[in-house]
């Protein structure tokens, strides 16, 4: 059996859990913002596929949205009243656990938000948001990786950890430290990999050594935790998947900065309403949320995570209740560290002239702005390397302040 030096990835049976996927990298303590007596995490969640951000947070005093969502749109009354967060917008009803957040400040909303990305390709809206370039160009690292090599620096755990079918791209690059050492475990048994630790541990030590955390990682993903219950689906994989990365990451040597990726938010037909598919999906998600509130424990109050897509959809819903491709949509942040009680938004409202290409919210707030904003006061990045290194070329792009409490 060969290792190859590539992102550790442990087999599909560990974390590939209906369409979720983890990774993170790995910090020791002092990568606390000691002078501040912070323990910062950060957790990046994409939801590929396209977020129907007015049907999650729906603008319900807009006069044209109820006409354009039509039988999906909701309503703050009626057998599945929306949330009301203002006099103006309305969070789903499947996510009580979002609202509770909100209402206790620790989770708000960026609305008519999108990447720079103006088409409609998922491949390509992906390589956008996950890269942190402006435009696709298909490479090979990602925004959140530039950003942990941007980092003030401080002691680091000397290896990568990923786990999934593959690494996403927002967590992909070169290594960020020094005696990084990632390797690759092609289903490989205990025994065997065992004796692989042992053959390199007087060979390579930095690669036996990551290794080992990479096989002790592979245990708590086939723990209890992470195992798919009978009857599972997809919403009940993605609670599983953030309870495994919360244990993880609530560890005084665990990571301090993870990337999560759930599947299936492609919308076109029977999308659904209060309820439907759309409200299935919404509800994984808040049980996501939860259970990185929950397993946390006292370290959610240093967390901020960031839950993002591609892009969103049509306003007008088509002739199968679902919504197309589209652009303008919602960021969510939720965690103790976050400044929360509020939906922000330049909002551009949904008379036919004022959507964008006559079909879709027109985004009026940069994502970037809100990721810059997010790095530059919960990381203490700086505004010249989140706007060369970390979104390259994106120096008009500024932070947004006021997220982090």
């Amino acid at each position: 059996m060969e290792l190859i030096r590539t992102p550790l990835v442990t087999s599909r049976r560990q974390l590939l859990l209906a369409g979720a996927s983890f990774a993170a990298w790995a910090y020791l303590p002092r990568f606390a913002r000691a002078a501040e007596q912070r323990d910062p995490r950060l957790v990046v969640v994409i939801l590929r596929g396209a977020l129907d951000g007015l049907a999650t947070v729906a603008p319900t005093s807009d006069p044209d949205y109820a006409g354009l969502h039509g039988a999906i749109a909701l309503s703050a009354d009626g057998p599945h009243p929306a949330v009301m967060l203002d006099s103006f917008f309305a969070l789903h009803p499947s996510m009580p656990e979002f609202a509770r957040m909100y209402q206790s400040k620790h989770a708000t909303v960026v609305h008519a938000v999108a990447t720079p990305y103006r088409d409609r390709s998922h491949f390509d809206g992906q390589d956008v948001l996950e890269s942190g370039f402006a435009g696709p160009g298909r490479v090979q690292s990602g925004w959140l990786n530039r950003a942990v090599e941007a980092l003030p620096r401080g002691e680091r755990v000397a290896s990568a950890l990923a786990v999934g079918p593959t690494t996403p791209l927002v967590l992909r690059g070169a290594a960020p430290t020094v005696g990084w050492a990632p390797v690759t475990l092609p289903q490989a048994d205990d025994d065997t990999a065992m004796r692989l630790v042992d053959l390199y541990t007087h060979r390579d030590p930095a690669l036996a050594s990551a290794l080992s955390q990479g096989l002790q990682l592979e245990k708590v993903a086939r723990g209890d935790d992470m195992k798919v219950k009978p009857g599972g689906n997809a919403a009940t994989a993605m609670r599983q998947v953030a309870r495994g990365a919360a244990k993880l990451m609530a560890a005084d040597d665990g990571p301090r900065i993870a990337a999560l990726a759930f599947d299936g938010w492609d919308t076109h037909a029977n999308e659904g309403g209060a309820v439907g598919r759309l409200a299935g999906l919404l509800s994984g998600l808040d049980g996501a949320l939860a259970e990185f509130e929950s397993g946390l424990g006292a370290h959610w109050r240093d967390t901020v995570v960031v839950v993002a897509t591609e892009f969103g959809r049509t306003a007008k819903i088509n002739g199968t209740e679902g919504t197309d491709h589209g652009t303008g949509t919602i960021a969510l942040l939720a965690g103790g560290a976050v400044n929360g009680g509020r939906v922000i938004a330049d909002w551009p409202g949904l008379k036919p002239t004022s959507l964008y290409q006559a079909r879709d919210l027109a985004p009026t707030t940069d994502l970037r702005a809100v990721l810059k904003g997010v790095l530059a006061d919960h990381l203490g990045i700086g505004e010249h390397a989140l706007a060369t290194s970390v979104f390259p070329d994106s120096a008009v792009v500024k932070p947004m302040k006021g997220l982090v409490a």
